[in-house]
């Protein structure tokens, strides 16, 4: 099976050593997003829930670029660094998710990346 790799300037560009998103078959696999605007490669201004609506339209964009959506992820990892969190994200993910939800984890970790609260990654399937 073919991979292809995935890249959107729509999406902030990686800071690492990763692609945007990998394609294998009808599979996509999302790097982590966080709440950084593509244009600047800064962290967005405002508050924990303007960061969490960055973190999901990045990962919208990355989807877009590789045929999808994000009614097509089948598994989104959030990683909080405060759980306290978890709630303003079921809020703010019901504005981008409809039934059926993805299946999903949230993981409480020390710390993550340009030092944000939050960071996501997702698993999509194209197929019918």
């Amino acid at each position: 099976m073919s991979r292809e790799t995935i890249h959107t300037s729509n999406a902030p560009e990686a800071i690492g050593t990763y692609s945007q998103a990998v394609k294998v078959g009808d599979v996509v696999y999302l790097s982590g997003q966080i709440p950084l605007v593509p244009e600047t490669m800064m962290v967005v201004e405002g508050d924990f829930s303007t960061q969490v609506r960055q973190v999901f339209d990045n990962l919208a964009a990355v989807a877009s670029a590789a045929g999808g959506s994000l009614q097509n992820i089948v598994k989104l990892n959030i990683y909080l660094t405060d759980l306290a969190y978890f709630g303003t994200v079921n809020e703010i993910m019901a504005d981008y998710f409809q039934q059926p939800y993805p299946a999903r984890a949230a993981i409480g970790v020390a710390s993550l990346p340009k030092g944000v609260p939050v960071e996501m990654d997702a698993v999509l399937h194209l197929g019918a």
